[in-house]
């Protein structure tokens, strides 16, 4: 049975994420950093015949991230496919007010989170016949997309949260190039060239795109076969500019 974990799954897309793959009758480890709320988004899948191990998972706390990986290490010896999908949209400060706390805030969930978990459970996914890790990341990470005034987050002034996802981008990369064997590939669950976003809790709801369609492409990384790319970064038209 194919293994999954998917952190920042109990809602939006990490949930619809989990939902898809469940039906594909993948294992689903569930992970969220709200225990109530993780239970209550497992029992749903359950219901609807989905394999799903509920993981309390805080991405900023070390500890709680090596508590996953036992809960995981008692359900399965190798992890296929890691979905790293926990973010915080941080708060929108101007630069001219942010403060580099506000910054590391943003980076603990958006960056040091998602190098948290990878070193954690590479073991487990190093055991795998064709391991997969997708960075769910956005497009305001792009430098090309920031810069392109027909975007609107040209001018959405703030530091934290694009910087973060700038910064996985890189580390995505970096990976890819220094672990051939497990495929490394960010997405954002979007439309660049259209210039449509996925509505979720994180941007209130205004996107135009639901959650089934925001999570195709990180569907898509997901179910990579062995000889599919790595190091990429796409949407749910294809590949985008870093």
């Amino acid at each position: 049975m194919t293994s999954v974990l998917i952190t920042g799954a109990n809602k939006g897309l990490g949930y619809e994420t989990a939902r898809r793959l469940g039906e594909r009758g993948w294992r689903v480890f569930l992970g969220s950093r709200d225990e109530g709320r993780g239970r209550a988004a497992a029992r749903k899948l359950a219901a609807g015949g989905a394999h799903v191990v509920m993981v309390p998972l805080d991405v900023t706390s070390e500890e709680s991230v090596a508590g996953a990986v036992r809960l995981v290490r008692e359900h399965t010896d190798r992890m296929d496919v890691l979905i790293n999908n926990a973010g915080t949209p941080g708060g929108g400060v101007n630069p001219a007010q942010t403060t580099a706390a506000d910054i590391h805030a943003v980076y603990d969930t958006n960056v040091y989170g998602p190098v948290r978990v990878t070193h954690a459970f590479l073991p487990l996914l190093q055991a795998a016949d064709n391991p997969r890790v997708v960075m769910v990341t956005g497009a305001g990470g792009s430098v090309a997309v920031v810069t392109d005034p027909r975007q609107a987050v040209s001018t959405m002034y703030e530091l934290a949260y694009t910087s973060s996802k700038a910064a996985l981008n890189m580390i995505t990369v970096r990976y890819a190039q220094a672990l051939p064997a497990v495929k490394f590939n960010a997405v954002t669950p979007g439309e660049v060239a259209g210039g449509r976003f996925t509505a979720t809790d994180m941007n209130v709801r205004t996107g135009e795109l639901t959650v089934t369609e925001g999570s195709d492409p990180i569907i898509e990384l997901a179910t990579l076969a062995p000889d599919g790319p790595t190091g990429t970064f796409v949407d749910r038209l294809g590949p985008i500019a870093w």
